[in-house]
């Protein structure tokens, strides 16, 4: 079969199945005359596992040992048992309190938060889990691409004036003649050096994307 018959009888995106191979969760065979990929039922009832499991929100690692019959899946599922309950006991507590807060009138303005926190304080230190407010919360840095912008304006400017320089002299001197023809192609060099930056930036981002699924 190829891809999109099994995107078709699996459900799942061309992307997400490159994904999964990529990680090493499937290895179709590939046609020796053209090197496509060839999948068969084996592969349909990986993926169909995989998806499974991933609906489940178990993560590609464990998928991974219970695939290779490194875990069992009673083994995997137990583990997995484990991660949800802890999630369940982190929600549970925060729904209480969450609970208690709208038990409260008025605005928020009339809130004292300190008893709140103070309990949110002590069930962390007993292993509860809310949100890392210092994690999710922070403003992302821009510094690196104010500083390229910074110098791209200053050598722009830079090259701006040896060009009129160059137009009120004559001869020009050879130095400044090649680094005025050179210019263009290392603004091109930067703008694919640019691009390609941006396209592992896309890349990775759809790969974290995938892994939702």
């Amino acid at each position: 079969m190829r891809i999109k018959e099994v995107e078709a009888r699996v459900g799942l995106s061309a992307k997400n199945i490159r994904f999964y191979e990529k990680e090493g969760l499937l290895a179709p065979r590939r046609q020796a005359s053209n090197g496509y990929r060839d999948y068969d039922d084996a592969d349909l009832e990986s993926l169909r596992r995989i998806k499974l499991l991933r609906k489940l929100d178990v993560p590609l690692e464990e998928i991974r040992a219970m695939l290779t019959g490194a875990l069992t899946l009673d083994e995997g599922m137990r583990r997995h048992l484990v991660v949800l309950e802890g999630r369940r006991k982190n929600l549970d507590n925060a729904r209480r309190l969450c609970a208690g807060l709208a038990g409260r009138p008025g605005p928020l303005a009339g809130l004292d938060p300190e008893a709140a926190l103070e309990e949110m304080a002590r069930l962390e230190q007993e292993g509860v889990r809310f949100i890392d407010v210092q994690k999710t919360d922070r403003k992302k840095k821009a510094h690196g691409a104010w500083l390229s912008a910074l110098v791209f304006v200053a050598l722009m400017a830079m090259m701006e004036g040896l060009m009129v320089w160059a137009v009120t002299t004559d001869p020009v001197p050879l130095p400044v003649a090649l680094l005025l023809a050179g210019w263009p192609a290392v603004l091109a060099v930067g703008a694919l050096l640019a691009l390609r930056q941006r396209l592992k930036e896309i890349r990775k981002g759809e790969e974290d994307a995938y892994r939702n699924y």
